[in-house]
């Protein structure tokens, strides 16, 4: 039998998608590789210095990584991919940052041609105080900065120099919830938890932990602040978001209400558990102007601060993060990719990956639910055709993504449907209005006042309504636990970050019926079906099916089973 993976000298990998061995491999390749491209029949990953560090700091050895490539590969590895490898992997964890006992910072390695070719390089220069006995002495202010160099010259710096404990404050879980019903960490919540804190040694107390939505992300970030024992600062992406994770601190733990703070644009509470929005850390009275907020980082002696989201930190929020590298810090993401880049920064200043659990693992056990991904490609008529041919990009993307005929596609889907909980998601209001005229769906936007907005989250959990129209607000940290359908009808230029939301947004277990259908909506030969398929490599990389329909060929699969039923 064929193998499944061509490895070639340019570290790029090629994954055969219809080999019996295609699942194996890919489960082991996404731990040390990055995912390019995944058309119909060939996956390319790349092997990157990133991706290896992140493998090293989740202690995967090179022979692991190598033994991996043997087995699955059709044709012998070459050996500069093998050396890179190698290379890459023996370079985590070579050069430390240390903590002397007088409290000096400085950098150490057993590699002592590694600590010259740092000192004399010009990135790192304005951040070292002194050389002398085989060690670089760092200016204390810019411990963040200095990782942040060094990763850059491939340097991916191991930070033991320890943290402040900050304020103790110390709470139980509770065995039930306010609710009622029995409350235990599920195992990979808590072995994420233990992998974080490392017994509370200077090996753990920074870094992310990567799960799929709706595996309990919050309860990651509360078990971690409970094994801490210290006043905590969470950054979340919106208000409604700290309302969530406050309703569960309250349900899942003893901590009273009145030491929960909400920091935002509503209310300005500092409390021992201060739960803060990043816009409100950004904002500033004018355009290069100060930060109002940034006080906040400043505000108590935090011991741990939690970064729900992190794949969408924002640019500032990096800049304060470097300044605080003395204090815990635990990163939240159900993916490490970022539409900037930026994802060495989220190693350098908020930690190396802890721990990632894939999400067909967890689907596995049902502690999420199946998921199916289907994407149903519509045409245009002629008139719209026509103003898209001499439209600019942006503009085409726009009449794309609003095609009326994709309200033909999400009657048949609501149709098959009927009796599920649908959420139809888009970007643009004016498409989102008329979908929820023609349906009679009601409809949550950025403008929908946070009660109004509360009661229909509220009525569709109790399925008092089975269906509702959501923008943007509801890419980030909505829980809508029987949500089990989603249509997608417009999105943001294939931002893969925005699928894995979207896609988080019915994952939640179900129950019985643990399945749930995840489908896009595209128009045909347009540029939305180019970023449609930047975006299938994020369902492609947590190994997902994607079934591709024209609307006809939809049509014809639903006649197909009612006339066999």
């Amino acid at each position: 039998m064929s193998k499944p993976l061509i490895v070639q000298s340019d570290k790029t990998m090629l994954l055969e998608v219809d080999n019996p061995e295609f699942e194996a491999c890919q489960l082991v390749v996404a731990k040390f590789a990055e995912l390019e491209k995944s058309p119909e029949y060939l996956h390319t990953y790349r092997i990157s210095p990133l991706s290896l560090w992140n493998a090293a700091s989740i202690k995967m050895s090179a022979d692991e990584i190598v033994e991996c490539l043997e087995k699955y590969s059709r044709y012998s590895v070459p050996k500069n991919v093998v050396n890179e490898i190698k290379e890459q992997i023996g370079r985590y964890g070579k050069v430390k940052l240390v903590k002397e006992e007088n409290g000096d910072l400085c950098i150490i390695s057993n590699e002592k041609g590694f600590l010259q070719e740092i000192s004399n390089h010009r990135a790192v220069q304005p951040y070292i105080e002194k050389t002398e006995n085989d060690k670089i002495y760092i200016k204390k202010e810019f411990r963040g900065h200095i990782k942040q160099a060094l990763i850059k010259i491939g340097f991916p710096v191991e930070d033991l120099a320890g943290y402040d404990e900050g304020n103790k404050y110390g709470f139980n879980l509770r065995p039930t919830t306010k609710s009622g019903r029995k409350f235990g960490m599920r195992d990979y919540q808590r072995a994420s938890v233990e992998v974080f804190h490392a017994g509370g040694g200077n090996e753990g107390g920074s870094g992310v932990v990567v799960l799929p939505c709706g595996a309990g992300k919050t309860i990651v970030g509360i078990g971690v602040m409970q094994i801490v024992g210290a006043e905590t600062l969470i950054l979340v992406t919106n208000t409604l978001s700290i309302r969530q994770w406050k309703n569960e601190i309250l349900d899942k733990t003893d901590i009273p209400e009145s030491d929960i703070g909400e920091y935002s644009g509503e209310v300005k509470e500092i409390k021992p558990i201060t739960i803060a929005t990043y816009n409100i850390l950004t904002h500033r009275k004018k355009k290069g102007g100060d930060f109002t907020h940034f006080h906040l980082f400043s505000a108590n002696n935090w011991g741990l601060i939690v970064y729900d989201e992190v794949h969408l930190l924002p640019a500032p929020v990096f800049r304060m993060t470097s300044e605080l590298q003395a204090k815990r810090r635990l990163g939240l993401t159900a993916t490490l990719v970022r539409e900037d880049g930026l994802e060495e920064d989220v190693f350098s200043l908020i930690g190396p990956k802890k721990y990632d659990v894939p999400w067909k693992e967890l689907e596995s056990k049902s502690w999420i639910a199946e998921a199916k991904c289907k994407e149903i490609r519509v045409s245009m008529e002629d008139d719209l055709r026509m103003r898209y041919s001499i439209a600019d990009d942006r503009e085409k993307f726009r009449l794309a993504s609003e095609n009326p005929e994709k309200l033909k596609a999400i009657g048949m889907i609501m149709k098959k449907h009927s009796e599920s909980h649908l959420l139809v998601i888009g970007q643009y209001i004016n498409q989102l209005e008329e979908i929820s005229k023609t349906f009679k769906i009601p409809l949550i936007t950025g403008k929908t006042p946070l009660g109004e907005r509360q009661e229909l989250y509220d009525a569709f959990r109790s399925g008092r309504i089975k269906s509702l129209v959501v923008s943007k607000v509801a890419n980030f940290s909505i829980d809508l636990p029987d949500a089990n359908i989603a249509i997608q009808v417009s999105g943001t230029f294939g931002s893969r970050q925005e699928e894995a939301q979207r896609l988080g947004r019915i994952l939640r277990p179900k129950g019985e019926d643990n399945t749930a259908v995840f489908y896009s909506l595209i128009s045909r030969d347009t540029n939305e079906e180019r970023f449609g398929q930047n975006r299938q490599l994020f369902l492609t990389e947590q190994g997902y099916e994607y079934e591709i329909y024209t609307l006809d060929q939809f049509r014809e699969s639903l006649e197909e089973k009612v006339g066999v039923q």
